[in-house]
This record gives C-alpha cells, structure tokens and sequence, in this order.
C-alpha cells in the first residue's frame, strides 16, 4: 500500500478546465447590480473618495445603463444627489412626481424598457439634517410618521416606471405599508428589495459624499440601523420583512457580514441580496493604488465571496469591471 493517500484532491485542481467544472460557485454578470448617482450637474462630476466613481446627468446615467445592457448586467440601482435648495427638514422631495429621481426612472425606461431599475427608498438624500427619516426637537428619528412618507414615495417611484423598490432607512414596519400602498395602486409586479439587515457602520463615508449628505448629518444613526454586534437581531428584522411582503432581503455592508447573509440564507432559503458598499470599494481601489493588490483577482474574489455565502446577487461599484472580467 502506498504511503499516500488514494484519494490527491489536488488532482481536480492540476488544469484550469478541470478546475472550471469543479467549480462549486459560478458568478456572472447576472448577479451583479450596478449602483448610480444622478445629479443635476455636469454630465460626469468625479467623486473623490469613490476613485472611478462619477455623479452623472440623466442622459449620462441613460448611457450606464444602456452600458449596464451591453454587459449583460441587468439591473441598476439609482441614487440621487439632490441640490441644496430642495433639501428640507421634511425631506417632501422624496414624494415629488417630478424629481430628479423620476425623471431619472422614466429616461432610462424610455431608452432601455427591459434593463432592471431599483430606487432607493429613504430620505437622506432629501432632509437639510441628513438623517433616513423625519426628526422630532430632540433629534430623534420618528418611526411612524417616517414610514407613512416612505409610502409616498415609493409610489411615486414606481408610477415613474420602477421595477424594485428598496428601503433602506431601517423604519419598523415600512415594508408592510409599502406593499399595501403598491397592491391597491395596482403595482402588483414591482417588487420590495427590503434592507432588512443594514448596520450602523463606518464604511458608508464615500456614499454620503456621493449623495450631498456627509456633511448634513447631525450626530450619527445607530438608534434606527443595527448594532455590528448584533446578528440573532438581524435574523428577526429579515423574518419581519418577510412576513409584511418583502420579495428579497438585503444585508449591507458586504464582506464584513458575511457570517449574517449565510445564516440569513440558511435560515430563510429566500433571495439575499448584498451591497458591497463605497467604503469596500475605496478599500479595494486604494490597495491597487498602493501596489498591494491587483484588481481584477481583488474584484472577481471578493464577489465570489458573497455567492459562496449564499448571495442572489451583489450591489458593487465594480460591476461593470467585473462584468468584462466575466463576460466571454
């Protein structure tokens, strides 16, 4: 008998084409989900802390996403930066028929009908205070009274031609009223993307930046999104979501929680969806700045990464690198 083992596992690893059909986890740009932010500006204004990263006018965004298209990516998600003047304490911008945010909708769904199209659902991007939600003398973000405009415009949102709505301001009981308010509006196919597991966490800087709202916030938002400590919490707000109709669920940041999107998958065995946030994305760019990575391995290894812990698909800056990457 030999001193070696019968069985080498290194033997389905010794050729890359034995290596392809061994694979336990495939990505493709089907599982990617390309987040833009429009803004009312020049057609490309670059975003310091998000390298590659630029805010875009409406024509600009409706060549993303026919981009998005040629990719084989098939959905994108939007972010507006919406301009000081319309900033209020009430955040009404939100459930304007004619923001920046619908007429976004409705230039991509005239150009490109069959690209996916998710909208955010909070109202950071349009409170003076930059908080996801309205706030009472104190300071405190109100659940009640938040959820009821949250409502508003996610119908405006999907009358505009939205195909996922996604809220992702951490309010008890939004989702069951957003669904409510869809079913009688007779948007009965748009779906609910919930961020049911989004955690107060330091790796959103680049984004609030992105959106106009880094330097608006007073004091922080860690009594409405989660504890990093906390992971049976997550497991009850992902139950709740689902139980008031939401179709998918979202856990954000990404690679930080990847224990939550695998117990959540386990648990649930739903769509789970992941936001590979701006925080992640500057880290990955400023290691190949620095030479202390390359890019495409970094990329390609983090998104698997995510499938491997049970993901439908993955909100990434990267996405259309990775699409290229992917893409025969």
């Amino acid at each position: 008998m030999s001193q070696y083992p019968a069985l080498r596992l290194r033997r389905t690893r010794s050729t890359a084409w034995s290596r392809r059909m061994h694979a336990e986890t495939v990505l493709t740009p089907a599982d990617l989900i390309w987040p833009l932010f429009v803004s009312e500006g020049a057609d490309e204004e670059p975003i310091a802390t998000l390298p590659g990263v630029s805010r875009c006018s409406i024509p600009k965004i409706v060549e993303r996403a026919r981009e998005a298209v040629s990719l084989g990516i098939p959905c994108i998600a939007l972010f507006p930066n919406t301009p000081g003047a319309l900033r209020s304490d009430d955040g009404r911008e939100a459930f304007n028929p004619d923001n920046l945010m619908c007429r976004t909708i409705r230039a991509i769904k005239d150009a490109v009908p069959d690209l996916g199209v998710l909208t955010d659902v909070a109202l950071d991007p349009y409170t003076s205070h930059g908080h996801d939600g309205l706030v009472d003398a104190a300071g405190y973000v109100l659940n009640d009274a938040t959820a009821a405009v949250l409502v508003d415009q996610a119908r405006v949102q999907a009358e505009a031609g939205a195909d996922i709505v996604a809220p992702s301001d951490m309010m008890d009981g939004r989702i069951g009223l957003i669904r409510e308010a869809l079913e009688q509006g007779g948007h009965h196919n748009v779906q609910i993307m919930a961020y049911s597991a989004k955690y107060a966490s330091g790796f959103y800087g680049p984004f609030r930046d992105a959106v106009g709202s880094r330097g608006l916030l007073k004091g922080d938002k860690k009594t409405y999104q989660m504890d990093p400590a906390n992971a049976e919490e997550a497991l009850r707000e992902v139950g709740l979501d689902l139980a008031e109709g939401a179709d998918s669920v979202m856990v954000k940041p990404g690679l930080p929680y990847l224990d939550i999107i695998l117990r959540v998958k386990s648990e649930f065995q739903v769509p789970v969806f992941a936001y590979q946030v701006s925080g992640e994305y500057a880290m990955i760019e400023a290691a190949v700045a620095a030479g202390a990575g390359e890019r495409d391995a970094l990329v390609i290894e983090t998104l698997m990464a995510f499938k491997r812990a049970g993901c439908s698909g993955v909100l990434t800056y990267h996405a259309p690198h990775a699409a290229r990457l992917l893409n025969p």
